[in-house]
């Protein structure tokens, strides 16, 4: 068989990606292995460090706190983002600008900096949210919005959006029944992809969750910082099925977007 250029990117695609998969892949073992010493494999595989992780009553509440912090948060900002890039986009251009430059402002402040700002802000006063998961979804929902704006915005911007409102309007239809019935339909690829992206992002996010809330409401993130003393076996196991939930919401969401397709 002749060797192509084809074969090349994939031989380097496919390198790439046991390279990466490598140190997973030893985690995945270390988890499954009732002891490993001075060998070079372990001494025997069980299913005992999962079995013990997932009857465990505060990791099952930790994962559960995630998922409501994480979903509350995309929730929050998928009703705040969706008619946010319907206006900027129909009715005043400028905003879309201003919503482009406010997007690099999360990643221009320093997680640590801006958890120590938000201490100081909610930690006394009127609103004494510090330790409460209303301060943690507030957070998340700034980590969300440039993820799931510039979603919405690519997605609308590939829509001849002016014309599907002029047409849904000759047909006797309202503004908001046109954008429920017709753009957000088409929107729903762009709306999947950023809910998803953001929901890794915040799935994963220890600096705010630790300095805002840390063990009085303990997520995911520092239940596994603080039991990384407990055991190397059950912190991999629990790594590993960290990374399948995400595996397995991957799976969802291009399931999800193919039925949209």
């Amino acid at each position: 068989m002749r060797w192509t250029e084809q074969h090349s990117y994939r031989l380097i695609v496919w390198s790439l990606v046991g390279l990466l998969a490598m140190p997973l892949l030893a985690t995945l073992l270390y988890s499954l292995s009732s002891s490993w010493g001075a060998t070079l494999l372990p001494d025997g595989l069980t299913l005992r460090w999962y079995l013990a992780l997932w009857s465990e009553p505060r990791f099952l509440a930790a994962f559960a706190r995630s998922l409501l912090v994480c979903l509350a948060a995309l929730a929050l900002t998928v009703a705040v983002m969706l008619p946010l890039v319907l206006v900027a986009h129909t009715r005043w251009p400028w905003l879309d600008r201003l919503m482009q430059q406010l997007m690099l402002l999360p990643f221009a402040v320093p997680p640590v900096v801006g958890a120590v700002g938000l201490l100081q802000l909610y930690a006394g006063g009127p609103l004494p949210i510090v330790g409460t998961p209303w301060i943690l979804i507030a957070c998340f929902f700034t980590l969300a919005v440039p993820f799931l704006y510039q979603a919405l915005a690519t997605s609308i911007k590939a829509l001849p959006l002016q014309d599907l409102l002029d047409a849904a309007r000759l047909l006797g239809a309202s503004t908001p029944v046109a954008f429920c019935r017709v753009v957000l339909p088409s929107l729903r690829n762009g709306l999947l992809a950023g809910c998803f992206i953001s929901f890794s992002f915040l799935f994963g996010e220890f600096v705010f969750a630790n300095l805002l809330v840390g063990t009085r409401f303990e997520t995911l993130q520092v239940y596994l910082n603080n039991m990384r003393n407990h055991s190397g076996h059950y912190t991999s196991a629990l790594v590993i099925s960290y990374f399948l939930a995400i595996l397995l919401l991957t799976w969802l969401a291009n399931r999800l977007s193919r039925s949209a397709r």
